[in-house]
């Protein structure tokens, strides 16, 4: 498993949101920005994360871009999920049921359904909250 651009640029777009929530509604050209991202990328990212009800839009001359939930509420797990699709280690975990013809005799099985357990229940752990906590304490010099 290997997080892309995708994956990163979504959870920094949605952490500037967070931060800068005091604006209201912010333009995607102030997060591409801030961020130094490309807008067309973030424009790519935002449909997901709309439809999700993780992000609100308006249009208009004050429109932009806010979160639809508290901080606290949106975990890195669901935004990863979102951007990136399935977060398992191995293909035939990426469906609810394992139709691998070798699962009932794959030694190796219940090792990959371990670290899929793991990685979900780490990912699962964090917040934005969180990560703007850490950024808060000086533990990291700007968001991402």
């Amino acid at each position: 498993m290997k997080i892309s651009t995708k994956g990163r640029y979504a959870l920094r777009m949605l952490l500037d949101l967070a931060v800068n929530a005091q604006e209201g509604y912010i333009a995607l050209r102030d997060v591409a920005e801030r961020q130094n991202i490309s807008k067309k990328y973030l424009e790519q990212i935002v449909p997901s994360l709309h439809k999700a009800e993780i992000l609100v839009t308006t249009r208009g001359f004050q429109g932009g871009y806010k979160l639809a939930r508290e901080p606290k509420d949106i975990t890195v797990g669901e935004v990863l999920r979102l951007t990136e699709g399935n977060l398992a280690p191995v293909v035939c975990l990426e469906t609810e049921k394992n139709s691998c013809k070798r699962a009932g005799e794959c030694v190796t099985l219940h090792i990959w359904e371990g670290l899929q357990q793991v990685i979900s229940d780490y990912l699962d752990g964090i917040t934005l909250q969180d990560m703007i906590e850490k950024c808060q304490t000086g533990k990291n010099e700007k968001i991402m």
